[in-house]
């Protein structure tokens, strides 16, 4: 895409859109080129809007549509695979000032919000009137709702009630022409015509822009219990979570930090936790039946722990979640970090786990493991020089062979990440031809141009 034409589609979009929903300064426009995946795209995008309601979405697409434009679209950036990097010739559309929860219905228990909404600034408004959204990134206070759909995020809550997917009702789409359509319903049933809304979720931009969703809330659980159990080792803590699924106990979290995890924690927030063993799982129960179930979860993993607790208080319940959430920022204070996502069948996550450990050993790569332990989800995190200005060659071929290491272990690349620019290498190899070349239909009949996020996902 000439660098020129989208200049040219700047000047247009300053003469229709108010001056402070447009910028093209490098400053602004170098700040909104890249995601939170570590990944530095060259160049700088020659533009950056902010719409402030789907009129103005339609307004910027129908330009961008007439002359060609690419255009990339992102929430607030916490992206981990690089599906809102913006590079030369290309338009950022920010749906950041989007941020209205239109509607909260406590009797039907769903919400409209605009898809610039903080993921946890709806969970605590949906709180407000006994209820909550499930769906819960490591990122919930600066992730927002878009972002989520985009990639069909997932979080600490998905092994009980499920991915964004599950919780995603009806959308709002604006086209790759400007045009608008409506997916779904307000209903909990429905299935007239195809499922346009479950493909809108997880497309990563590449299809439609997200101007509103209809979105599942749940009743706020009456009580719940957290566990809290060390291992000598995450393959203990993997066999532990075995266990508790021969039990039929279904944990609403169940979150597993490894040795290098916990380390990391400790040194960046003077915490004790690795003092304590090699590896930690948490494990949240709730609802009216969580008493029997935390009795439960304990009995099954005390043959595989040596210490093992279990509170009902929800302020330490929340330091123990926030111990988790922290992983990241606190592996981000060591250097670069590759954050990759891989989920395996549940059967198979200690398989998985001694795997990565082997690559990181043979291959000299630093990595770290945590995992959502009750759905076989885990994120080897690459920990790299700081200064390291590409991910160096020995640090991919260790990211491919985890890889394919889960494709052989009957998994997949992404669990709730997404592919991005990263993943894009390895995607044919788990879709196959076929899948992989009628996907790519899919996306030429909704954006005939390519000028959504082009080179991403698939």
């Amino acid at each position: 895409m000439s660098t020129d034409i989208a200049v040219s589609l700047a000047d247009r979009l300053g003469g229709v859109l108010a001056a402070d929903r447009f910028a093209v300064d490098e400053a602004t426009v170098l700040g909104y080129r890249h995601d939170r995946s570590g990944w530095a795209p060259a160049g700088r995008p020659a533009a950056v809007v902010f719409p402030e309601n789907a009129e103005e979405v339609a307004l910027v697409l129908r330009l961008a549509h007439a002359q060609r434009v690419p255009v990339v679209i992102r929430g607030a950036g916490t992206g981990l695979s690089g599906a809102a990097t913006a590079v030369d010739g290309e338009l950022v559309l920010s749906t950041e000032r989007m941020n209205a929860i239109l509607e909260l219905s406590e009797q039907d228990e769903l919400a409209v919000v605009q898809p610039g909404v903080v993921t946890g600034d709806l969970d605590r408004a949906a709180a407000e009137h006994g209820l909550c959204y499930a769906p819960d990134p490591g990122s919930v206070d600066i992730c927002t709702i878009g972002g989520n759909i985009a990639t069909n995020a997932g979080g600490l809550r998905c092994a009980k009630y499920g991915v964004t997917r599950d919780s995603v009702l009806g959308l709002d789409i604006v086209l790759a022409d400007g045009s608008r359509i409506s997916t779904g319903r307000r209903t909990v049933k429905g299935v007239t015509g195809y499922d346009l809304t479950g493909l809108f979720v997880g497309s990563e931009g590449t299809l439609g822009v997200v101007v509103a969703a209809t979105v599942r809330l749940f009743p706020l659980p009456s009580q719940s219990a957290t566990i809290s159990a060390f291992f000598d080792d995450a393959r203990g803590a993997a066999r532990a979570m075995s266990a508790i699924r021969e039990r039929r106990v279904r944990p609403a979290i169940a979150e597993l930090l490894d040795r290098a995890s916990l380390a990391a924690i400790d040194a960046a927030q003077g915490t004790d936790l690795g003092r304590r063993g090699g590896a930690l799982l948490l494990v949240q129960v709730d609802g009216a039946g969580s008493e029997a179930e935390s009795a439960i979860v304990q009995q099954a993993v005390a043959p595989f722990s040596g210490a093992v607790e279990a509170t009902s208080d929800p302020e330490a319940a929340a330091a123990l979640l926030r111990a988790r959430r922290l992983a990241l920022p606190s592996l981000e204070a060591r250097g670069r970090v590759l954050i990759e996502d891989v989920a395996v069948p549940r059967s198979r996550l200690a398989e998985a786990i001694e795997a990565v450990e082997e690559i990181g050993a043979r291959t000299g790569t630093d990595i770290s493991t945590v995992a959502h332990a009750a759905d076989g989800n885990l994120h080897p995190l690459f920990v790299l020089d700081r200064d390291a200005e590409t991910v160096p060659e020995h640090v991919w071929a260790a990211a491919g062979e985890v890889f394919r290491t889960a494709l052989r272990l009957g998994g997949t690349l992404t669990g709730e990440h997404g592919v991005g620019l990263l993943k894009r290498q390895w995607v044919r190899e788990e879709l196959g031809e076929a899948n992989h070349d009628l996907q790519l239909r899919v996306k030429d009949l909704f954006d005939p141009y390519g000028i959504l996020n082009p080179g991403k996902a698939l």
